[in-house]
């Protein structure tokens, strides 16, 4: 390598930590090597425009997938704007038929770019790519393209054809993001796993309560909730009982929130005292809510990765006796609606709390339980 290669790859490290802390990046050295100058360039002009970290972060990820593939395919860096034909190539790279392949080996993606991926830690799944993924990837592409000042070929018809011939050709199940929902009785179990004095199980139990009752929050959004975040609220009174503590959580931008919008969930009772007792244990008077626990009790400055939301809700389903791998994060979010329909919570309330857009999407859980328990699915007694 040049030494003028090297000095351009320890400018755009540089470049890529001044943008870290809004884009948490674990792989910054491949990405510096595989971005060019003018990648990194746009990334940073996005952090500076105020894009929500999710969308940076995938954002990032599908540019370098992207650059990744154009490499191996064609020996050269993404060209800007794509030609029509180059994003053609994408799709037939990425949306083929087994059955096809097996008469004729050259269909779909060449073994070469197949293997390329695969060393760079970029593709880990076999056979074609889910068309929700290939969409995506296309409206990166796309996004990244006009963020440049230029014009693509994302909306010409014959890409848009190709696509919805290359979907219909390979039919893939549609899977549900969590296998089982966490609901009522099921979050339960998982809380009964957190019955030690412990950090982990005082930390645990205050995340699974806080996700849960405040709408069933992204993991994103827990993982990154921060104490500046957090409003104390008057007390809920009770009749015969003593008023339960409230707490307003502040989201701010979320996924289905605009810009300007400050999107507000509450918690009351429990979950509030469980809170309060790990950031009481924790000592935690500013910054990240939900930190990393090291194994002789010892809490990190650092917040816990989404991922790592994910992991508890495995790892705590496992302790509960249950198949760790039905039950997801995500799961908490279905769950959350799921035990509101249950319950008889009117939908437009539920989606306040949850802070869903779609009436369709949240009205489905209640469609769901209505037809569970209604009169049609007990027809044979």
């Amino acid at each position: 390598m040049s030494s003028s290669s090297s000095r351009s790859i320890e400018r755009r490290i540089e470049t890529l930590d001044t943008i870290a802390a809004v884009l948490p990046i674990d792989r910054r050295d491949e990405l510096a090597e595989l971005l060019t100058d003018q990648d990194i360039e746009t990334l940073r002009h996005l952090v500076n425009e105020g894009m929500g970290e999710n969308t940076l972060r995938a954002l990032t990820s599908d540019l370098a997938y992207l650059q990744a593939w154009s490499l191996a395919a064609t020996g050269a860096s993404l060209p800007w704007p794509a030609p029509e034909a180059l994003a053609l190539k994408f799709v037939a790279h990425h949306l083929w038929q087994p059955e096809q392949r097996d008469i004729d080996p050259h269909h779909g993606m060449p073994a070469a770019i197949e293997q390329s991926l695969r060393e760079q830690r970029l593709l880990r799944s076999s056979g074609p790519h889910a068309p929700d993924t290939v969409r995506r990837r296309l409206a990166s592409w796309s996004t990244l393209t006009k963020w440049r000042g230029l014009t693509g070929v994302f909306s010409s018809p014959s890409l848009k054809s190709a696509i919805r011939l290359a979907v219909r050709a390979t039919p893939r199940p549609r899977k549900r993001k969590s296998a089982k929902a966490v609901t009522g009785d099921v979050l339960a179990k998982l809380l009964a796993t957190c019955d030690s004095d412990s950090l982990h199980d005082i930390r645990d139990r205050a995340m699974l309560m806080v996700a849960f009752a405040s709408g069933g929050r992204r993991r994103s959004e827990i993982a990154g909730l921060r104490r500046e975040q957090l409003t104390v609220e008057p007390p809920i009174a009770v009749e015969g009982g003593p008023p339960l503590p409230s707490l307003a959580i502040h989201l701010g931008r979320t996924k289905t929130s605009g810009a300007e919008h400050d999107a507000v969930v509450y918690l009351t009772g429990r979950p509030v005292d469980a809170l309060n007792v790990w950031l009481a244990a924790a000592k935690i008077e500013g910054g990240s809510i939900f930190r990393k626990v090291d194994r002789w009790g010892n809490v990190s400055k650092r917040a816990l990765e989404p991922s790592a939301v994910n992991h508890i809700v495995k790892q705590r389903a496992a302790l509960a006796g249950m198949e760790p791998g039905e039950f997801s994060a995500h799961g908490l979010r279905s769950g959350y609606l799921t035990e509101a329909a249950n319950r008889g919570v009117p939908l437009p309330e539920a989606m306040e709390q949850s802070r869903h857009r779609s009436v369709q999407q949240a009205s489905s859980y209640y469609n769901h339980a209505t037809r569970r328990t209604g009169r049609a699915a007990r027809l044979v007694p």
